[in-house]
């Protein structure tokens, strides 16, 4: 009955939606945004979006965010509506731009003039659609069905952003993408140019309520794509004794832990109260980058942003083999390039957090800038609001 029911819904959605793009005219002023479908407010669209809130552009635009559950603090007097709903359906229909960071559901048709400019989240390591050999993800059935949807889905973006050279060419390959690529960095590291003082640092540090007094690691794993559980989604795999961390580091450090947007496990912090501060995908991480000294990760893009930052990355990758032989596969050698220690346990982790020493992987860390940073700025959202400002004029 709740399948019928669920079927009815979609259909009933669809066919709104649709006949909303027959009747309603395009507004040559809307622009509309969200970031992992509206789980959070943060990435490339929350940096474009608040770029054009500072700059004045929402006195001639008018800017929607969508959200999953909550509606974000965010600035401006844009709109906010909760994404699926009936508004959500409107907007989506009736804008002139569309700004996101992942796919959008299949069933959405792009209206012959409206734009939809898409972002992305990463430069990637692990490999991506036409070049994986199997998928494990939630929702996938096998790896045909997944290539294939993923590509259709591709063709309605109308432009692509890209962070370095590297990423042009394997986007183009892996997303069989072939219009038109915005080589000009992440508009989401603009920040990691503009904040990067000690004054906007000591003043992010207290609006997030993070001690002065200590250095701070910033752990951001990954999500594995075979640990989900039916009903809870991606499962946080710890592989980690944060009580050991703990014991070994609380003197000196506190961890911040920032998990991936497709995590919906929830941890019970209380425990680590006053050495782990997590933060929900609420609070951007660009900022979190700022305030931490040093990156723990594994395999996630955080890394290639990070390192504009040229500051310590660690490297906690307790499962390499599984998951460069079994889950995704690598674009490279990950032993031989990322600019830090690798850790495979929580003992060897916490010796490399104390022993860290720069000097050792300078010239490692010079290449991997040189090869992941190319274009990024610090300006990349003024290029973007600069694309639009041409598209509004069509």
């Amino acid at each position: 009955m709740r399948a019928c029911i669920r079927f009815f819904v979609k259909c009933f959605v669809i066919g709104l939606y649709r006949a909303m793009c027959i009747v309603l005219p395009v507004n040559k002023k809307r622009i509309v945004f969200d970031s992992s479908l509206g789980k959070s407010y943060s990435g490339n669209p929350r940096h474009i979006f608040e770029y054009i809130v500072e700059n004045g552009y929402q006195e001639k635009w008018e800017c929607t965010w969508f959200y999953a559950k909550t509606p974000y603090p965010i600035p401006g007097d844009g709109y906010q509506f909760r994404y699926g709903r009936m508004r959500y359906l409107y907007y989506m229909a009736t804008a002139k731009v569309w700004v996101f960071d992942c796919r959008q559901p299949s069933w959405l048709i792009k209206r012959k003039n409206c734009h939809y400019i898409q972002t992305w989240h990463g430069t990637p390591l692990k490999k991506l659609v036409l070049d994986m050999e199997d998928v494990f993800m939630k929702n996938e059935s096998d790896i045909e069905t997944y290539q294939s949807g993923f590509v259709k889905n591709v063709q309605i973006w109308d432009y692509l952003i890209s962070q370095n050279p590297f990423s042009t060419v394997t986007f183009r390959r892996a997303f069989d993408y072939n219009k038109e690529m915005l080589e000009i960095g992440y508009p989401r590291n603009d920040i990691l140019f503009s904040k990067n003082n000690e004054e906007d640092i000591r003043l992010l540090k207290r609006r997030l309520g993070l001690p002065r007094d200590k250095k701070i690691l910033l752990y951001a794993p990954t999500f594995r794509d075979d640990e989900f559980a039916e009903k809870a989604g991606y499962k946080f795999s710890l592989g980690l004794s944060f009580d050991r961390l703990r014991e070994a580091l609380q003197d000196d450090y506190i961890l911040i832990v920032k998990y991936h947007y497709l995590i919906m496990d929830y941890v019970d912090w209380f425990p680590y109260k006053g050495f782990i501060y997590h933060f929900d995908q609420s609070f951007d991480i660009a900022e979190l980058f700022l305030v931490s000294d040093m990156l723990i990760t594994d395999y996630s893009s955080v890394m290639f942003d990070y390192s504009i930052l040229r500051r310590p990355m660690l490297f906690y990758a307790y499962d390499l083999e599984k998951y460069k032989n079994d889950l995704r596969g690598f674009y490279f050698d990950y032993e031989a390039e990322v600019p830090g220690p690798i850790s495979t346990d929580t003992e060897e982790l916490i010796r490399d957090i104390m022993s860290y020493d720069g000097d050792s992987y300078t010239e490692r860390y010079d290449k991997f800038c040189e090869k992941y940073n190319a274009w990024d700025d610090g300006k990349a959202s003024a290029k973007v609001v600069h694309l639009i400002e041409g598209l509004m004029k069509g």
